[in-house]
């Protein structure tokens, strides 16, 4: 199981005087199947730790929804974008189920460096791990296959396959839920 603790400890290698202030900051908040943790457009957005359930983010283009990603326990998510430069949120982040999410605020992120010296050195730490994650995602989807994306994604995140309809997870991947029918069917 994961905890928001533990999370902390394993991205930021922080001591646990410094868990301890960092986890006062974030508050809890419980999402049924289908509340917003975050709208496309809103100016106020927080990042969330995932300690039960499932959030998606996405948007609608041309009427059709697309899967940016959806995240399960010990992941974090936000629309970074709006959480680093203040701009209007480009994503939705709903819950997929009932879902309790711990967040922090811009501004209590913002002052983190005045409880935690290191802080800037930590954050940069972390934005750089999320920036791996997303080059790791964008080469998967240049270099791999359609098949092999989906093996991808049942050796790495096994249970969004039991959790998650098909159509977000064909979006995520980058197919249609027919070539992503097609592709379970053969495997």
């Amino acid at each position: 199981m994961y905890t928001i603790e533990s999370s902390l400890q394993n991205l930021f290698a922080l001591n646990e005087k410094e868990i301890i202030q960092l986890r006062s900051l974030f508050k809890h908040k419980q999402l049924k199947k289908g509340d917003f943790f975050i709208r496309k457009g809103q100016t106020e957005v927080a990042m969330s730790f995932v300690n039960t359930g499932l959030l998606r983010i996405y948007d609608t283009v041309h009427e059709k929804e697309i899967t940016q990603w959806i995240s399960g326990p010990g992941y974090f998510m936000t629309d970074i974008a709006a959480f680093s430069f203040g701009v209007p949120a480009r994503w939705n982040i709903q819950a997929l189920s009932e879902t309790e999410i711990h967040y922090i605020s811009k501004t209590d992120y913002e002052n983190l460096n005045k409880l935690i010296p290191d802080w800037p050195s930590i954050d940069r730490r972390f934005l750089s791990k999320c920036f791996a994650m997303m080059e790791d995602r964008i080469f998967s989807f240049l270099s791999l296959s359609a098949e092999e994306r989906y093996q991808k994604l049942l050796d790495e995140q096994p249970e969004l396959l039991r959790e998650v309809p098909l159509q977000y997870l064909a979006s995520m991947l980058g197919m249609s839920p027919e070539t992503l029918s097609r592709i379970r069917k053969k495997i």
